[in-house]
């Protein structure tokens, strides 16, 4: 059985991973794209092969309770050690994300969460308008509570330092990476392992250690796309640049230590970023090509060792990941899912793509589950949930109810067509005679799940992880 590696470089773009990783060898694919413009969805396509509106995932139910079995389940049931590591709030246990992984690891962001420390989140958001008393209080309250004491006030002093410009540039300055890297390097990994990590470098706020970082900002993707950013677009784009090439910088390092025991190392990101394009910034804004093309690179060692990069123009997507994972590990998904094993698929040169693609569209190219053609992939966005309308409300944005409607994209090779809130666009050349209603049949095709609604509210501390990274 093969080792296998799932790494997400959360919020990568893919000009900026083309800029950044030409380290990294193995077979790059082009066109891949995410079903989705966010984490949650995008992972759960990740995880069940499947769209996120067909398993119950969307705005507002963004907790992976589906009764589909996730990736790492099927893994586990077929004999695997799974491990997981993540930066993430959204890919947490609070979101139910750990079903199935053995080991779970959290970044310093997450730590608190079920390891007995004071909850520093919660109650900086219970008491952000107090004045300095307000940590003699919290002092007390670790002293005094049924917490681990030494822990929770070294955990606290670095959430103390990382809301300092000073203080951002200690031991404790990036979002994981460096987590990451030492579990890689201290794990005794044996046969017949899963691991996945969620890498959040490239997520905002844009905040790698100092000689890294050329720029500071402070930005509200949100915000900024509904108005005006505050920092300079220029200083915007340099901080995330900043941030990518200090991911690049520390992943080689961790793949490096992950080559040693993984014979199968995908690394992808799962969904891009806006920059100003669009008038948007960060990622909740729409679907957008910067939004769901994505990075996509299959190291594959299982015949030997890999030093080059090739290149493959096929159209592929999250949810091929999925089913290269399982068939890595020699597996089969417990259910129908959409994805092929990208590994089995024969090198393609651009001229035979081109014509394969146009025969995809013309409708001869391959048939695959429910009617979609080798390579089609739909993209969602399912809208904001209430408590990013709220937090835009109490920022003065009144006219936010529209962000609520779901619009949809249909990507094929080097073609995206989607909605947007003021109608149909378009990126690349169509391979379609009627874009529009192609998008409107494959949707239609779906079984979507609708009816899920989230158990109960989050509560403070989670809330303001989330908020910390523009997602309240």
């Amino acid at each position: 059985m093969t080792n296998v590696a799932l790494i997400v470089l959360d919020t990568l773009r893919y000009d900026a991973f083309e800029e950044h990783f030409d380290w990294l060898p193995g077979r790059r694919f082009e066109y891949a794209w995410s079903t989705s413009h966010w984490t949650v969805p995008a992972h759960a396509s990740l995880f069940t092969g499947r769209y996120a509106s067909e398993v119950g995932i969307y705005a507002g139910a963004q907790t992976f309770d589906c009764p589909e079995p996730l990736l790492a389940e099927r893994l586990q049931e077929g004999g695997y050690t799974t491990r997981a590591f993540s930066a993430n709030p959204n890919i947490s246990p609070v979101f139910d994300a750990d079903r199935g992984f053995e080991q779970f690891e959290k970044s310093w962001r997450l730590k608190h969460h079920g390891d007995d420390l004071f909850d520093w989140d919660g109650f900086i958001a219970q008491t952000r308008d107090s004045g300095p008393e307000r940590y003699a209080l919290a002092l007390k309250k670790v002293l005094l509570g049924d917490n681990r004491t030494l822990p929770s006030l070294k955990h606290g002093a670095k959430l103390k330092l990382r809301d300092t410009r000073f203080g951002r540039h200690t031991e404790f300055v990036d979002d994981g990476a460096s987590t990451a890297l030492d579990l890689a390097r201290e794990t005794a990994f044996g046969d017949d392992e899963f691991l996945f990590m969620n890498l959040m470098e490239a997520h905002s706020p844009y905040d790698p250690p100092s000689e890294w970082k050329t720029a500071d900002v402070d930005i509200e993707g949100l915000a900024a796309s509904l108005g005006e950013p505050k920092d300079d677009p220029a200083d915007i784009e340099r901080a995330y640049d900043d941030s990518v090439r200090y991911l690049s910088y520390m992943y080689e390092r961790l793949f490096a230590a992950l080559r040693d025991s993984f014979d199968l190392i995908i690394t992808v990101s799962d969904h891009g970023e806006l920059l100003g394009e669009h008038g948007g910034w960060e990622h909740l804004s729409g679907i957008y090509p910067e939004l769901v093309r994505v990075p996509l690179s299959v190291y594959d060692a299982r015949d030997g060792p890999v030093e080059e990069i090739t290149t493959d123009n096929r159209s592929v997507n999250l949810m091929d990941v999925y089913e290269t994972v399982l068939a890595g590990a020699g597996l089969e998904s417990a259910l129908a899912t959409r994805g092929r094993d990208l590994t089995a698929l024969p090198a393609r040169d651009a001229e035979t793509a081109g014509e394969r693609d146009d025969a995809d569209a013309a409708g001869h190219g391959e048939r695959t589950s429910g009617g979609f053609r080798e390579g089609e992939t739909l993209a969602e966005y399912h809208g904001l949930p209430d408590r990013h309308l709220d937090a835009m409300r109490r920022k003065g944005f009144e006219d936010v109810a529209y962000r609520t409607r779901w619009l949809e994209g249909i990507a094929l090779g080097g073609y995206f067509g989607y909605e947007t809130f003021d109608g149909f666009a378009e990126w690349g050349d169509a391979p379609y005679e009627d874009p529009p209603a192609r998008l409107c049949a494959l949707v239609d095709s779906l079984e979507r799940r609708e009816d899920v609604e989230e158990d109960g509210e989050l509560d403070d501390s989670v809330m303001q992880q989330l908020e910390d990274l523009g997602y309240a």
